[in-house]
């Protein structure tokens, strides 16, 4: 078994050990060393992160049939080399720490002040989780979690960790029961929480800086709580800070104005599409009219054939559904973009078959598309603006 250095001093950033093994894992060269100070994944935490004699960690495993850990590195170490020195990601670890302490903190508060137990862990790179076993938390209950949780870390209570055997288990009043057999290392927060973990976590509460509950996601008979401990809650307050300026700024006004003046925003800009659309309506009135006007004269119909570049294909719809509230009309519409789209559509009473002289211009084109007899859409790779004209020109004369 590997010496856990970190079970006793997780300040501890540089080390000396042995290398008892090499191995491969995951493709990479690792090694099994005496005794470590990095922590690899379990319980819900990331590994650690950092050097060994100067060559890159990438990642730091258990293996299961020994429980030894697996140091996998970026390139092999020199063969006779069996001694080491390692070097921790300091900003990476203290980062865990307050991480993973914050969350022994909050789970005691939801389970003493909602009786919220923390069913699952996971500590993630920008935001941590815990799960709890209350659906559909009200996040004004959870705000005085929040209070207690921040009242306990800057009453810098001290954070103890001990290995204990079953007799003094046996009279500790435990938050959840430990998992493994044997002596079992205990995290106690002073007067508050004691709790089977093998993590890494700070020395006191103090050094946690801040808990802040960020979002409650919703899961059937349970709650995912996302939290940030530390620095990582001043980076997050700093990044939304800045954007609140930025807002006022924009919209010239305070930051306790800013619900009322997006709320305003979002009044005018439901007015402005309503104004929009109307105008839109007219405005293909006018041009469904005038295009009448201009029509090829095929008798007893007036067929309006037209090739515009780039209009939307809804747009196209609109104004071919448009020329056919026109007594007579046939609509062959065509847009050049990216691919052709067309739209025929024609006049109620009509007895032309527009999904059949889709189908042709399809076959034309090398499209497809469908519909029925007074409205058909499709579309084709052609983009050749005298190609889609000329087919076109066929329909008319067919």
């Amino acid at each position: 078994m590997t010496e856990r250095l970190y079970y006793t001093d997780a300040y501890c950033t540089r080390f000396s050990a042995h290398t008892i093994e090499r191995v491969t894992w995951d493709s990479q060269p690792a090694v099994v060393l005496d005794r470590t100070a990095f922590y690899p994944t379990s319980g819900g935490q990331p590994a650690d992160r950092g050097t060994l004699s100067g060559i890159a960690l990438l990642d730091v495993a258990v293996r299961e049939k020994d429980g030894v850990i697996i140091h996998v590195l970026e390139h092999t170490l020199p063969a006779d080399q069996h001694e080491v020195e390692g070097l921790l990601d300091w900003s990476r670890r203290f980062d865990h720490m307050q991480q993973h302490a914050g969350q022994h903190i909050l789970s005691a508060a939801f389970e003493q002040m909602l009786n919220a137990h923390t069913i699952g862990f996971h500590l993630g790179v920008e935001v941590s989780t815990i799960d709890v076993n209350v659906a559909r938390l009200d996040p004004a209950a959870v705000k005085p979690v929040e209070e207690l949780a921040n009242q306990v870390v800057w009453e810098n209570r001290p954070i103890r960790t001990r290995l204990v055997d079953a007799n003094e288990l046996a009279t500790l009043c435990l938050r959840r029961p430990p998992t493994v057999e044997g002596p079992v290392r205990i995290v106690e927060v002073a007067d508050f929480d004691v709790n089977p973990c093998g993590g890494t976590h700070v020395a006191d509460t103090g050094e946690i800086g801040l808990i802040k509950i960020t979002n409650l996601d919703y899961r059937g008979d349970e709650t995912r709580v996302e939290f940030l401990c530390g620095g990582r809650a001043v980076r997050d307050y700093q990044a939304k800070n800045e954007m609140i300026h930025r807002l006022t700024s924009l919209l010239t006004v305070g930051y306790w104005e800013l619900d009322q003046a997006v709320e305003r925003l979002q009044d005018e800009a439901k007015q402005l599409r309503q104004d929009l659309r109307k105008a839109r309506k007219r405005l293909l009135k006018m041009e469904a009219s005038e295009l009448t006007e201009n029509a090829a004269v095929i008798e007893p119909y007036r067929v309006v054939a037209q090739v515009w570049e780039q209009r939307e294909p809804g747009e196209l719809r609109a104004l071919a559904q448009e020329l056919a509230h026109i007594p007579n009309v046939v609509a062959l519409l065509a847009s050049i973009g990216e691919r052709t789209h067309l739209c025929f559509a024609r006049a109620e009473g009509i007895d032309l078959d527009m999904a059949a002289a889709l189908q042709a211009a399809c076959a034309q084109l090398g499209g497809k598309g469908g519909g029925r007899p007074h409205l058909a859409q499709g579309s084709a790779p052609v983009t050749d603006v005298s190609q889609v004209r000329a087919m076109l020109a066929s329909l008319l004369t067919a």
